[in-house]
C-alpha cells in the first residue's frame, strides 16, 4: 500500500511546475524530453489510489455523410499496484452485438494482453500486437487506443504551452518505445492547472495526422478524480468520427482479479 509520506515526496516538486514551462530554460535547466516526462509521470501519480469503478458508455458512430449507429457498453476498471490496470468492456445493445467483449490486462513495459469474446462464435479471440492499430468494434478507437497508456511506453518531450478553450494547454509530443504501434508519435494536450487531457492528436506511420481525439465535461469524483463525460475521435483519413459519452461513475466497488479473467470472459453478463 503507497504511504501519504511517499505520495507527497511525489507531489512536492509539481506546485513548481507551471513555472518551470512558463519561463525560457538557463543553461543547465531541464530538457524538453525531462520537463516532458515530468508532466507525464505527474499526471499520473495524481490518477493513483482511485481503486476501482464502473461506468456506462454510448458509443455514437458516424459514417462521412453524418449516418448514425448508436451502441451501449459497460466498462469495469481495476486498479493494480506495480502494474497496468485491467480493464473490461461489455457490450449491451444492439442485440446483434450483445455479449461482446473486451478485456484488457495493461502492462508497464510491454505490450498489454487483450481478449475479445465473441458471442455468436462463442470464442475468445486473443488480439496480437499487430492487430492493435484496427478498428475496435467499428469505431475510431483502435485496440491501442483502449490500452492503459502508460508512461513507460513512450518518450516524451515538452513542446510548447498554447490555448485550448478557456485553459492553457501544455503540448508533449509521445513516441512509442514498442515498433508494433500503429502511430508514429502523438501531441497531447494537458490543460496546465489539472494536467486534464484535453485533446490528442495521431499521427500514423508516415507521419501524417491521421486522427484526433477531444475529451470534454469533465467532473471530480472523490474530492480527487477527474473523469470525462465525453470522448470524440475524428478520423481525418476517412472523415468518420465516434462520440463515447460516459455515465454512471461508480468508484470503489469491491472489484477484485477474478472479475478480470480470460476464463471468466464467456460468464460476462
Amino acid at each position: 500500500m503507497r504511504t501519504c509520506l511517499a505520495r507527497s515526496a511525489l507531489l512536492a516538486p509539481w506546485l513548481f511546475l507551471p513555472l518551470l514551462i512558463a519561463l525560457p530554460s538557463p543553461a543547465g535547466a531541464e530538457s524538453a524530453e525531462e520537463v516532458g516526462l515530468q508532466i507525464a509521470a505527474e499526471a499520473r501519480e495524481r490518477e493513483r489510489g482511485f481503486g476501482d469503478f464502473t461506468a456506462v458508455q454510448t458509443m455514437v458512430l458516424r459514417n462521412k455523410q453524418g449516418q448514425e449507429s448508436r451502441r451501449q457498453l459497460r466498462i469495469k476498471v481495476l486498479e493494480v499496484d506495480g502494474g497496468g490496470d485491467k480493464s473490461l468492456f461489455v457490450f449491451d445493445e444492439p442485440r446483434a452485438v450483445k455479449g461482446t467483449a473486451l478485456l484488457i490486462h495493461a502492462h508497464a513495459k510491454k505490450a498489454d494482453d487483450q481478449w475479445l469474446y465473441l458471442p455468436a462464435l462463442k470464442r475468445v479471440k486473443r488480439i496480437s500486437s499487430s492487430n492493435r492499430s484496427g478498428s475496435f468494434m467499428g469505431s475510431e478507437f483502435s485496440y491501442e487506443d483502449l490500452g492503459a497508456q502508460e508512461v513507460e511506453k513512450y518518450s516524451h518531450r515538452y513542446l510548447r504551452e498554447e490555448g485550448c478553450g478557456d485553459s492553457t494547454c501544455t503540448l508533449v509530443e509521445t513516441v512509442p518505445v514498442e515498433k508494433g504501434s500503429g502511430y508514429s508519435r502523438r501531441v497531447v494536450w494537458r490543460d496546465r492547472d489539472e494536467l486534464r487531457v484535453r485533446k490528442i492528436d495521431y499521427y500514423d506511420r508516415k507521419d501524417a495526422h491521421l486522427k484526433t481525439l477531444t475529451v470534454a465535461g469533465y467532473e471530480r469524483y472523490l474530492d480527487r478524480y477527474w473523469r470525462t463525460a465525453e470522448m470524440t475521435m475524428v478520423n481525418h483519413v476517412t472523415g468518420k468520427s465516434t462520440v463515447l459519452t460516459w455515465t454512471d461513475y461508480q468508484f470503489r466497488t469491491d472489484l477484485d482479479e477474478r472479475d478480470f479473467t480470460r476464463t471468466g470472459l464467456r460468464r460476462v453478463r
